[in-house]
């Protein structure tokens, strides 16, 4: 008859066990850092540490407060801002909406290989597409120019960015403002008050740095259009501009609900003529009265 022999492990080396266990199923999640930086999640990504990311708001933020016409500036600061939150909700938008689900699905990029420009220049006058051209060759901008989006961490908000950087030229040529400051801190007022986007906020604080007749019209004019027909119009990143570039601008500018502010080129024009006379008459009025 066997005799069974059960052999008993003392109590260390079942702690020494336990400890190999532990060792060999340790969870894989990492410790919060504030120095710790997550993976990259596409191939342009670069992962930013929380004090990484509040590092570049600050100094990208001083820059584009300064001149928010520094494209790499203004771009940097906009998406060390955007997350975590704000991108976010803006993609929540896009989901709400039948174009901007197809926009993600598409992920179609704004580029003059795929637009065209001459072709878009053929097109009528009144056609989106014709202005969104003519609005490029007056200011002497291409689609090209816009920045590869590095610092969203999520890959599907990053395209989200990419795509509001990329239609921003599409915003200046549906409302008719031009690129230089003025312009371009009324254009950053309405993107402001449409998508929320802190980037377009610091811009509008930018208008503290405009001169004495610029600070004027923006608080008279061109403050209040960029408040109003920001927060009515539609939400503008879910255009898909690529279908609307025969379509008549005017419609377009109904659909959304927006309406066009008065020229500024011309209000300038008529300002500085407005200077020169003004200078003109006092230089004849100190000469009669020699």
């Amino acid at each position: 008859m066997a005799t069974g022999i059960r052999i008993l492990r003392s109590p260390s080396s079942v702690l020494s066990k336990c400890a190999q266990l532990s060792r060999n199923f340790r969870p894989e999640a990492r410790c919060f850092s504030l120095f710790s930086r997550p993976r990259s999640a596409y191939e342009e990504h670069v992962p930013l540490s929380p004090v990484g990311r509040l590092q570049l708001a600050i100094s990208s933020g001083l820059e584009a407060f300064l001149d928010p016409r520094k494209g790499d500036a203004v771009a940097d600061f906009g998406e060390a801002t955007a997350q975590p939150y704000f991108i976010y909700k803006l993609r929540d938008r896009m989901l709400m909406n039948p174009t901007g689900r197809r926009i993600l699905r598409d992920r179609p990029r704004l580029t003059s290989k795929s637009l065209d420009i001459p072709r878009l220049r053929a097109l009528p006058s009144n056609t989106v597409g014709h202005n969104y051209a003519a609005w490029l060759d007056a200011e002497g901008v291409t689609p090209d120019t816009r920045a590869q989006v590095r610092y969203i961490d999520d890959e599907e908000c990053a395209y989200v960015m990419q795509r509001y950087r990329e239609c921003h030229d599409f915003y200046h040529a549906l409302v008719g403002l031009p690129v230089f400051r003025e312009g371009e801190v009324a254009l950053k007022a309405f993107e402001f008050a449409n998508t929320g986007l802190p980037m377009t906020g610091l811009a509008v604080f930018s208008a503290l740095t405009l001169k004495k007749g610029e600070w004027r019209r923006f608080l008279d004019i061109y403050g209040p259009w960029a408040v109003r027909n920001g927060a009515r119009a539609d939400d503008v990143v879910n255009v898909y501009w690529e279908e609307e570039l025969e379509t008549d601008i005017n419609e377009l500018r109904t659909r959304l609900g927006i309406e066009t502010p008065p020229d500024l080129r011309a209000m300038r024009r008529e300002a500085r003529e407005a200077r020169r006379r003004e200078k003109e008459a006092k230089e004849a009025m100190a000469r009669a009265a020699v």
